[in-house]
């Protein structure tokens, strides 16, 4: 019988050399992934901000926004441009489940107004699902453009960076999502005029202080350990 030498687990080549991921980019690239499909799921629904009226997606999307914009901060725009891209995954496969799950058969048993109100608030029009698409990756890539130019021709701090690219980046993605989703169907530059408002005022609200946010604890995750450093 040969003589078997039980290799320890340290010796694995791919544990070994683990690779090293910042506490901070690891959870909130985990927020981040979260909040892209919320978005759509969310913008079912509109609210009533005193005067403002605008779809309640705007709140994770405004986080996304956010979000890349710190890790532009933190660890780079080519980090933060892949964070964007990765970010198509969830939001396809969220579209994809839910078709899916629109086509199966109802259990008769289902409470009636659930029935009743699922396929209104998961369903959307293709023209909406594609206008969600082109408008997410235009603009938060745009977003984290601005932001990082920025960063170079003014050394502004993240806080404003954070809100003037979101902004900007707010109104190109109301133009892109709007038009694609109801021209020809309705009206839409009162509804476009609206909603960049709404968009532009709670960029100024949400966006520098979820970047203070975001920027405080992954500095602080990050010099406390990182992920696979113990393996």
């Amino acid at each position: 019988m040969e003589n078997v030498v039980d290799t320890p687990v340290s010796a694995s080549p791919r544990i070994a050399n683990p690779v090293l991921v910042p506490k901070g980019l690891f959870l909130f690239a985990l927020l981040y992934g979260g909040m892209v499909p919320l978005g759509g799921f969310l913008g079912t629904k509109q609210v009533a901000l005193g005067p403002l009226a605008v779809e309640a997606g705007i709140f994770p999307f405004l986080t996304l926004v956010a979000i890349s914009s710190a890790f532009a901060e933190l660890y780079g725009k080519q980090t933060a441009d892949r964070l964007v891209r990765f970010g198509f995954v969830p939001l396809v496969l969220a579209i994809l489940l839910a078709l899916f799950v629109l086509k199966l058969p109802t259990d008769p048993d289902m409470y009636p107004p659930a029935k009743d109100a699922f396929p209104i608030i998961v369903g959307q029009s293709w023209r909406m699902m594609a206008a969600g698409i082109v408008a997410y990756g235009v603009s938060v890539t745009l977003n984290i453009w601005i932001f990082d130019r920025l960063r170079g021709a003014t050394g502004a701090m993240a806080g404003l960076r954070g809100f003037i690219a979101a902004a900007l980046s707010q109104i190109v993605d109301t133009l892109i999502f709007i038009t694609v989703s109801f021209l020809g169907e309705r009206p839409i530059l009162d509804l476009m005029l609206g909603q960049m408002l709404a968009k532009v005022v709670l960029s100024a609200v949400l966006v520098p202080i979820v970047i203070g946010v975001v920027v405080r604890m992954a500095r602080r995750l990050d010099a406390d350990s990182t992920l696979g450093a113990q393996a």
